[in-house]
């Protein structure tokens, strides 16, 4: 693996970025008048990213649901939430979609997940809960591409404080 910095998307080209927060907020909008809570959207965030390989938006999100009361037991069993006993059937049906729309390119949205989440979701739900999945994919390509830098915590740069804390999407 190269030692040089990888091409920063979000400062190389700063409109783009912001169209995509804007884009983000949006969503987020859309998610709370359809009635997905803040635990929802956070757990299917942190689980994108841990699938996607993207550790900068998995501390971020990680950090946004400890803010919606998401405890830390909690966010260890995403990776396992097929086995795991902590998670809603709404939950389980959100992160069955979140791997569906990860994993796009494998089978699209198979039949079968689409039948057992939209029995579980309204189409509004589901409607939100997937512009959620398309925009958190598309920040974790960003981060993942350009290798974004994951500081220990006492050493946070002014960027991950932003996004942690909202300010930058």
């Amino acid at each position: 693996m190269s030692e040089q910095p990888r091409v920063h998307l979000s400062r190389s080209a700063p409109k783009a970025y912001q169209a995509l927060a804007a884009f983000s907020k949006t969503v987020g909008s859309i998610a709370a008048e359809s009635g997905i809570d803040d635990r929802l959207k956070e757990l299917v965030q942190v689980h994108v990213s841990q699938l996607n390989g993207c550790a900068y938006c998995v501390r971020v999100h990680g950090d946004r649901a400890a803010k919606a009361g998401v405890t830390v037991d909690v966010i260890a069993q995403l990776p396992v939430w097929r086995e795991s006993g902590v998670f809603s059937d709404r939950e389980r049906a959100g992160l069955e979609l979140a791997e569906a729309y990860t994993f796009i390119g494998e089978d699209g949205i198979p039949d079968d997940v689409y039948d057992r989440v939209g029995g579980i979701l309204t189409e509004a739900e589901y409607v939100a809960l997937s512009w959620i999945l398309v925009s958190i994919n598309a920040f974790n390509r960003i981060a993942v591409a350009g290798r974004y830098h994951v500081p220990p915590r006492e050493d946070l740069s002014r960027e991950d404080r932003d996004a942690a804390s909202g300010k930058a999407w």
